[in-house]
Order: C-alpha cells, then sequence, then structure tokens
C-alpha cells in the first residue's frame, strides 16, 4: 500500500507530465540523450521522485525545468514599482 508522501510524489510526476502534454512538449519525435552523472545524484533523484526508471526520471525533470514559471524572479523585479502613496487596504 503506497503512503500518502508517495501518493503525494505520483501525483506530482503525474501532473508535471499531463502539463508538459498539453503544452506539447512530450509530441513530435524523440532524440537520443547520453549523460554521464554521478551515481548518487540519479539515485537520490530516483528514491525522492519516486521514479524508478531513468527515462521517466530525465523525461520529469526535463519537464520540470521547460515549465518552470519565473514569478520569483518577476516578483523581486518589481520591488519598488507600487508608488508609496498607493492604499493597499492592509
Amino acid at each position: 500500500m503506497a503512503t500518502r508522501h508517495e501518493d503525494h510524489l505520483s501525483q506530482r510526476h503525474e501532473a508535471v507530465v499531463a502539463a508538459a502534454k498539453a503544452a506539447g512538449l512530450l509530441s513530435g519525435t524523440n532524440s537520443a540523450l547520453g549523460a554521464r552523472v554521478p551515481r548518487e545524484l540519479l539515485d537520490r533523484a530516483k528514491m525522492r521522485s519516486g521514479i524508478a526508471s531513468t527515462t521517466d526520471l530525465v523525461e520529469y525533470a526535463l519537464a520540470k525545468v521547460a515549465l518552470e514559471d519565473d514569478f520569483g524572479a518577476r516578483l523581486v523585479s518589481r520591488k519598488g514599482s507600487i508608488p508609496a502613496d498607493v492604499a493597499l487596504g492592509i
């Protein structure tokens, strides 16, 4: 039986893959990818994500990067852009 943590990881994985599909990132032809990464990094990523397949893990990781928003950077860049005399009501 899956734990709540495992269910959460699975739901997060499914949500990222679904968003990547909706954005058209998983359609078209596949590309071969070869990389050498430290075994500890690969093992830890598999353990933390709950993804056993290296191919699925790489697809998930690339999708997360491709879909990443820039909210934090945009928020910080707006610092000081609201005039001091605006009543925010808080």
